[in-house]
């Protein structure tokens, strides 16, 4: 269980999808990269009790939950099922469903946070380019400490490239790899 008053949570955007978008087939396997990098992302949060929250798209299906999206990735096969069942939620784990790009805009996330005592966010998912940059933005805007998790995320690579540079030279967040974010911290040397 996830312990009260942490500072850092673990956002992952929109990685329950059912690829039935233009470009699917050239992001769906950018996505699973994106996936196995998450898990190792999240696997450490969880060992530290670090809230994870998932936000995802809805699907334009307003009578759907959370759960009923991961299962119907699961049903779809391929890519969606896949990421699916390597990231489900564990039964501690948040989620909030977001009608648009932020997972700010209309959800409950920023109440969540504040009751969480989340002042710092990795970001993980998908699209980079869009919904992931959107949450930054907005994540920024509400003075939280923004951690982008480059190579967790997907997007087509030139799409990827320009928002990655656009947060990192805006100062609206802070780009790291998986590896650099788990590192220890280097002791200075006397």
């Amino acid at each position: 269980m996830p312990r009260r008053n942490a500072t850092t949570a673990l956002l992952v955007i929109d990685m329950f999808s059912r690829f039935d978008f233009p470009d699917a087939g050239a992001l769906a396997p950018l996505a699973e990269r994106a996936a196995t990098r998450i898990r190792r992302v999240r696997d450490h949060c969880d060992a530290r009790r670090w809230p994870v929250i998932h936000a995802n798209d809805n699907f334009s299906d307003w009578q759907r939950d959370f759960r009923q999206q991961v299962e119907q990735c699961r049903r779809d096969g391929g890519s969606a099922a896949r990421i699916a069942d390597m990231l489900a939620p564990a039964p501690h784990h948040y989620f909030v469903l977001k009608p648009k790009h932020s997972a700010f805009l209309a959800t409950p996330l920023p109440i969540l946070l504040a009751k969480l005592g989340v002042r710092h966010l990795w970001l993980t998912g998908m699209a980079t380019d869009s919904c992931v940059l959107a949450t930054a933005l907005d994540a920024n805007a509400r003075e939280f400490e923004v951690t982008v998790v480059a190579d967790a995320t997907a997007a087509l690579p030139a799409r990827r490239r320009v928002a990655l540079q656009t947060l990192e030279r805006s100062g609206a967040a802070r780009i790291e790899t998986v590896a650099g974010l788990l590192s220890p911290p280097r002791r200075a040397q006397r």
